[in-house]
């Protein structure tokens, strides 16, 4: 917290009531001008009774040096959260179509990418070059992150959005930005640099600020014919100029901004999000990349889980493994790994058998031999499944049951419909429609780590 000088101390100053009154007077007075509308006002408006200050807690970086820590900002409920969320859905789409042609979303994505350049231009020079940007939410002037959401609404050619102009979104943004206050170790703070990371908004600022600081980079990599690509602090470059000039280019792009550092590894094999590359005399070659901090651990077989979770376990890793492995003997190896790591954690083999063979009777492919693997592995590249878009619930027609899920109860989703037909087909409810949902039972992990204050340190006294 020290070093980054993000936080301004307020000691034991809870400014909750303040903040949702500033929140509230804010909004009250966008909406008496007609700039936002009744609907939004109401949507975007605090209650004083369910409103908690956020809490600052830490996850360490297991996987780097010296265990770092990632600061998360769980402000759920705090008073600038319902617009945090409003703008990130407003600002979200036009950041991912202005920089479709820069981002990755995935590894799989990023490999298509990667095997479609090596096809014409990997050689045995070819380097690969990542580079990471050093406490990238925190960095970003809070100004200077609300000039880039103007600079990225200007890019789209709106002037408006949802109805609203761009000045109000601005100022709605610089409103969030400006008023992250939180609560940590028996102090109360105040953010003034940078975003909270754990709030919406907080990561399209972060990526539309990172998209005009990395614009001179992706015309370089153009102008080259290198692969460029970003996924939010973290950047890849596949390229045939000579590593030292790299190295060079490096130390010119962190002098493009100051708030921005980063910190390189260049070389003929890359670890970037979960790919590992290398470049092999002129020949790519990929595999599933474990972090140092890899650990065999999956949901293990006794958990009370549905067992279609489980089932997924396995489903996901193999077909993860199919897409990156570029050869039968590490995609051999990587399957390997994976049904050891689910022996250890009492998953039957049959049972993992089972789900193996399931993969490949989804992709509708043969199994995999030295073969035949480069052909099915396309067949894996080139499927991708699309998240279907989720069903709007009509509250007139739906009863939403919650239960909490125990061992053997795999069947009761169908059960629990068939006795419903049976118990009111006849009846005035008949035409509602039930929905089941399964909450997670509490376990020891509940009662030995707390990570949120007492609810007297967040919210307001009641008077």
């Amino acid at each position: 917290m020290q070093r980054t000088k993000a936080y301004d101390s307020l000691g034991c100053t809870n400014l909750l009531e303040s903040l949702v009154e500033k929140t509230n007077d804010f909004l009250y007075g966008l909406w008496c001008n007609k700039h936002i509308n009744q609907k939004q006002y109401e949507k975007l408006k605090v209650s004083k009774e369910q409103a908690e200050l956020a809490h600052l807690y830490f996850l360490p970086k297991a996987h780097k040096p010296n265990t770092p820590l990632r600061p998360i900002m769980a402000g759920m409920k705090s008073p600038t959260i319902n617009i945090s969320k409003w703008l990130d859905n407003l600002l979200r789409p036009i950041f991912d179509r202005l920089a479709i042609d820069t981002t990755v979303l995935n590894g799989v994505e990023l490999l298509k990418e990667i095997e479609r350049w090596s096809a014409n231009n990997l050689t045995m020079t070819t380097s690969f070059v990542t580079m990471d940007v050093t406490d990238l939410y925190t960095m970003i002037p809070q100004e200077g992150g609300v000039t880039a959401i103007k600079r990225l609404i200007e890019a789209s050619g709106q002037k408006q959005i949802d109805g609203v102009k761009k000045e109000i979104i601005l100022a709605l943004t610089r409103f969030v930005m400006t008023n992250n206050y939180f609560y940590f170790d028996g102090i109360y703070y105040k953010q003034i640099r940078g975003g909270a990371m754990g709030s919406p908004l907080t990561l399209t600022i972060a990526n539309a600020y990172m998209y005009f600081v990395e614009r001179p980079i992706a015309k370089w990599a153009s102008r080259t014919a290198s692969l460029y690509f970003r996924y939010i602090d973290d950047l890849f470059i596949m390229s045939n100029i000579h590593a030292d000039v790299l190295k060079g280019l490096v130390r010119f792009w962190n002098r493009l901004d100051i708030n921005i550092e980063l910190s390189e590894s260049i070389g003929t094999s890359a670890e970037y999000l979960d790919v590992k590359l290398e470049n092999r005399g002129g020949q790519l070659v990929s595999d599933v990349f474990h972090k140092p901090s890899h650990e065999p651990y999956f949901l293990p077989f006794s958990s009370i889980h549905a067992e279609h979770i489980k089932k997924n376990i396995p489903f996901v890793a193999i077909t993860r493994a199919m897409r990156y492995c570029s050869s039968y003997e590490a995609f051999k190896h990587e399957e390997i790994h994976i049904c050891m790591a689910l022996l250890l954690n009492k998953y039957p083999m049959d049972f993992i058998l089972k789900q193996i063979e399931r993969v490949f009777q989804t992709f509708q492919c043969e199994i995999p031999t030295k073969g035949n693997f480069s052909n099915i592995r396309k067949i894996f590249l080139g499927i991708t499944h699309n998240k279907t878009k989720r069903t709007e619930i009509d509250i007139e027609v739906t009863i939403l049951c919650h239960f909490s899920f125990c061992k053997g109860m795999q069947d009761f989703s169908t059960q629990f419909h068939q006795m419903w037909n049976t118990c009111f087909t006849d009846t005035a409810i008949c035409g509602m429609k039930p929905i089941l949902g399964s909450k997670r039972l509490h376990n020891l992990q509940d009662y030995l780590v707390k990570k949120k204050p007492d609810r007297s340190r967040l919210g307001l006294e009641n008077k």
